[in-house]
């Protein structure tokens, strides 16, 4: 029996996102998650089985867990020490020499992939139901119920950069792309086919996009740094975490981004 959770501790054979197998004799009871999205969503379902994260993991804001470095950069020999059953990795968000590195030390490593909103609730389903033995958390049931709701805001093409020096906006086949569209707007890529396209924002041609949206994160969008670029749009700053994370926040983003989105395209 797991203690954490007070379910039978065998499961079946489960292949992660990437089709990697893995067979676990019982639920893992110490876990080390390398992605900020899903350390959030382990905090808020399992926090006793949370024994390490990487130093990008900022919520919840008192999380009192060792921690691995970065997660293009994660400390091997901390991730050692901490004994983990289980570390948890993404396909986007880290490496995978960190990953093959781990596993050559017998660390089992799951990753995830998460292009779409309906990929990110199915792997967080997945992840914390079918292998570390929980129900499934409240907050998950109401995300999935929020974002099967219709597109409530009007019909607008938007661009979304998330770095500049050079100009890289989101793109397709990405979580904040769909994101972005389930809000009932039109996301530009730049004319790219890359998930993260460069674009030359002084040459998007016309019509331009409606809207900019520029999160905090990754890189750090301010109202002195970024807007100034745009000069004939309306542009919106928002929380990153609520644009680019997938987890409880999901619970939330959509009635913020709403309201952030609608108060930008009123001035």
């Amino acid at each position: 029996m797991d203690t954490l959770t007070g379910k039978e501790e065998t499961v079946p054979t489960i292949d992660d996102d990437l089709g990697h197998t893995f067979t676990l004799d019982r639920h893992p009871g110490r876990v080390i998650s390398l992605v900020p999205s899903i350390t959030e969503a382990l905090a808020a379902t399992v926090p006793g089985a949370l024994v390490g994260a990487t130093d990008w993991c900022t919520h919840p804001c008192d999380l009192d867990v060792a921690r691995v470095r970065g997660t293009k950069n994660p400390d091997h020999e901390a991730i050692v020490r901490l004994r983990p059953d289980l570390v948890i990795a993404n396909r986007e968000e880290n490496r995978r020499i960190d990953v093959d590195r781990m596993r050559a030390a017998g660390i089992p490593v799951w990753v995830t992939v998460v292009e779409s909103v309906d990929q990110a609730l199915t792997s967080l389903y997945r992840l914390l139901v079918e292998v570390l033995g929980t129900d499934e958390p409240g907050w998950l049931a109401t995300a999935v119920s929020e974002w099967r709701r219709p597109a409530e805001l009007p019909p607008a093409r938007v661009l979304v950069p998330i770095w500049r020096d050079p100009w890289m906006v989101v793109g397709t086949r990405t979580f904040c792309g769909d994101l972005v569209h389930r809000l009932g707007l039109t996301c530009l890529t730049g004319g790219g086919e890359d998930r993260y396209p460069k674009v030359d924002v002084a040459a998007l041609g016309h019509p331009g996009p409606d809207l900019v949206l520029l999160p905090d994160e990754p890189y750090p969008f301010t109202a002195t740094d970024g807007p100034g670029m745009f000069p004939e749009q309306r542009v919106a700053l928002v929380e990153g975490r609520g644009l680019t994370w997938y987890g409880p926040s999901l619970v939330t983003a959509r009635a913020q981004l709403a309201e952030q989105l609608g108060q930008a395209s009123a001035m």
